[in-house]
């Protein structure tokens, strides 16, 4: 990993601060994204723990891990979603004709991002797998996926079998897969299918994004809002205070 990256500590997780730009699409990188909620459960998971402490790139995808290095570094660093790296990444390969593949979701989700992709970015090449839908896979069914992701060798491998299932995968088969960009973004690949629409940018700008997918499947969000997100709070206040 480069040395020259802006990051920051917080709660002691070392988020990215820098530009996407200033990624290396040439030298292999894991990236992964930590809000609130995934660092409530990965205090509950320490694999998951583990493998978001092991990402190359961890973007501050949330406006709860905003606040808290605003709070407790004093420094004001902006959100970064995977929506705007999954955007970032599909630019660049677009610029090199490169190649991307997507592991996760539903063959109908991954043929709605097939046939937007071929519109939006049609210098990229693009292959697509479904996984089986488990909350644990077999050693067969890993290895089919790495044969899969292998056999085409992508200049990006974006990964979208929710937390944490996707973040500890990627890390546990990092070496074994041969794709330069490792990214696990989620609810990306619905968002860019279109299956569910991300809130509109006044949401995202006013940094109430996460109000706006509250509103549109409360009983799926509710949750994670209003469970995790008091237990964030309180996390954030216990480590300030030890500190």
């Amino acid at each position: 990993m480069e040395n020259n990256r802006k990051t920051l500590e917080v709660l002691n997780y070392v988020v990215y601060t820098d530009l996407l730009g200033k990624i290396n699409l040439k030298e292999k990188t894991v990236i992964n994204t930590i809000n609130q909620y995934s660092y409530c459960i990965a205090e509950e998971d320490p694999e998951f723990k583990k493998a978001l402490k092991a990402s190359d790139i961890l973007l501050p995808d949330g406006v709860g891990i905003t606040l808290s290095a605003l709070l407790k570094n004093k420094k004001k660093i902006a959100k970064i979603a995977g929506a705007d790296v999954h955007k970032y990444l599909l630019e660049q390969l677009n610029l090199t004709k490169g190649k991307c593949f997507y592991l996760g979701a539903s063959e109908s989700t991954l043929n709605k991002i097939r046939e937007r992709l071929s519109k939006e970015y049609p210098e990229i090449n693009l292959k697509t797998y479904s996984p089986p839908y488990k909350p644990v896979f077999t050693s067969e069914e890993s290895a089919r996926m790495i044969s899969e992701v292998n056999s085409f060798c992508p200049d990006v491998l974006f990964i979208g079998m929710t937390a944490p299932k996707q973040e500890k995968w990627s890390n546990q088969f990092r070496e074994q897969l041969d794709a330069r960009i490792i990214c696990s973004i989620g609810a990306v690949f619905d968002f860019y299918a279109g299956t569910i629409s991300r809130p509109h940018p006044i949401w995202i700008n006013l940094g109430l994004e996460w109000f706006a997918r509250f509103l549109n499947e409360p009983k799926r969000m509710w949750k994670r809002y209003f469970y995790y997100g008091p237990m964030f709070v309180w996390f954030a206040m216990k480590e300030k205070t030890s500190l």
